[in-house]
């Protein structure tokens, strides 16, 4: 959440920048933390000036008993039970001051940095790179795109290719589960594998730390990363024990620094982790939804990073560059979009979504989001760093991404490398797939 350091002292950028983002109510809802906030200050002083008096009071106490001043002394009892009552009153009327107050930071979203693009929705985003021209044969086009100019062949779509190569089994998936868990079967599975083991080795020798983490979190976890509350509804809710099914590896992993002092010479600290995914998608339907586009568990490979505020745009760019060299290795067609104010997350500062195209659907496909939350994330879950040259304690920035989401590149390397002979593997999985066609 945003800090009140930052509302407070840059109350007309911190306005700006939600507007950017189209929060209704911007100005409304920055006004009443400003209010609640001051109201809480006020209380806090007269609860402290109370106490103060109160402590004095108690001392003189003992003084009047050593002195045979019984009346007095029992006046000040009295008076100290008085401010007793009076203090605590006081704290509770603070303690709902700081609770309403936290309630109304987690309704703001994070503010976007100067270089986040205006508009309200994904036509408005800017494609800031794109590799179609080096994959290109004849025009620069989407639709002359082909890993195989000898195919000439109408493209399938993933879902007809999976059935064809008897690779995936949606219908099973909704036999055992329901709709948007499919099984993977002998070569889908090995694929799945495959892919899985490049990108964790691609992180690694990118100096990343595996971490093996829970898929299920509490709460607090939800929360620090700010997924609780605002995005509850899409999160699986294991009610009994009060735990949640992790919606990405970010949860988990960025929550291993909550309420954690790191050394300033640790950072940055490089994290990926393999897990399962899980996210309702309520609301989702249509070609959205067909195949592998939109599932509710999957897998996907995601690296966290934690840093200083002076190194964490070098981070971000670094994290940029290693996607990007996932889907150049792969030999996909990508592009690169950064996202406008109004279709970036609820926590970020600045995101770009890594797409690539699928030929036989004719769309692109989101595969990663790569997003620096500033401090914003930090706040909430008390990650921070002790400064090297004068020692003192302050907020990190965190930032994550996909490396990568499996299902849409699956679809990608299915629908864009199929020939009449079978799928062509990409070179970089050959040795984890050991074939080089799936026939």
């Amino acid at each position: 959440m945003l800090t009140l350091k930052l509302i407070t002292e840059e109350t007309e950028r911190v306005i700006k920048g939600l507007e950017k983002k189209h929060f209704n109510g911007a100005k409304e809802a920055i006004d009443e933390v400003l209010n609640v906030n001051q109201n809480r200050k006020a209380t806090q002083q007269k609860l402290d000036a109370t106490l103060a008096a109160q402590k004095q009071m108690a001392a003189k106490i003992g003084g009047f008993m050593k002195q045979g001043l019984k009346d007095e002394a029992e006046k000040a009892k009295a008076e100290v039970a008085e401010m007793k009552a009076e203090s605590a009153k006081m704290q509770e009327e603070l303690d709902k001051a700081e609770k309403q107050l936290t309630t109304l930071l987690c309704q703001i979203p994070n503010i976007p940095y100067d270089e986040v693009p205006e508009g309200t929705c994904a036509e408005d985003n800017w494609v800031v790179k794109s590799n179609l021209k080096e994959c290109t044969l004849g025009e620069d086009t989407v639709g002359n795109w082909t890993c195989n100019p000898e195919n000439n062949e109408a493209k399938l779509p993933h879902w007809e290719l999976a059935k064809k190569y008897n690779l995936i089994d949606f219908d099973l998936g909704v036999k055992i589960t329901g709709a948007g868990f499919p099984v993977y079967i002998g070569k889908g599975a090995q694929l799945q594998r495959a892919l899985i083991n490049f990108f964790l080795e691609e992180a690694r020798e990118a100096g990343y730390t595996e971490i093996m983490p829970p898929t299920v979190v509490n709460a607090a976890s939800g929360y620090g990363t700010g997924q609780l509350p605002d995005k509850e509804g899409q999160m699986y809710h294991c009610e009994v024990d009060d735990l949640y099914l992790i919606p990405t590896a970010e949860v988990p992993v960025t929550n291993i620094y909550r309420d954690v002092i790191i050394d300033e010479k640790d950072l940055p600290m490089k994290n990926c982790a393999y897990t399962q995914c899980f996210r309702r998608e309520a609301g989702s339907y249509g070609k959205d939804v067909r195949g592998l586009n939109r599932l509710h568990e999957f897998s996907k490979i995601e690296i966290v990073r934690i840093d200083t505020p002076e190194h964490s745009k070098e981070s971000h760019k670094e994290m940029l560059e290693h996607v990007e060299g996932l889907l150049k290795k792969l030999e996909l067609p990508y592009r690169i979009l950064r996202l406008c104010g109004g279709d970036q997350s609820f926590t970020s500062a600045i995101c770009y979504d890594f797409e690539v195209y699928s030929e036989a659907q004719g769309r692109w496909l989101e595969v990663s989001s790569v997003s620096n939350f500033d401090t914003y994330q930090a706040n909430r879950l008390k990650c921070r760093y002790r400064k090297a040259a004068d020692k003192k304690i302050e907020l990190c920035h965190t930032l994550n991404g996909s490396a990568l989401a499996l299902p849409r590149i699956v679809a990608a390397i299915l629908e864009n490398n199929q020939t009449p002979e079978g799928i062509l593997v990409p070179k970089a999985l050959q040795k984890f797939m050991g074939c080089e066609v799936i026939k």
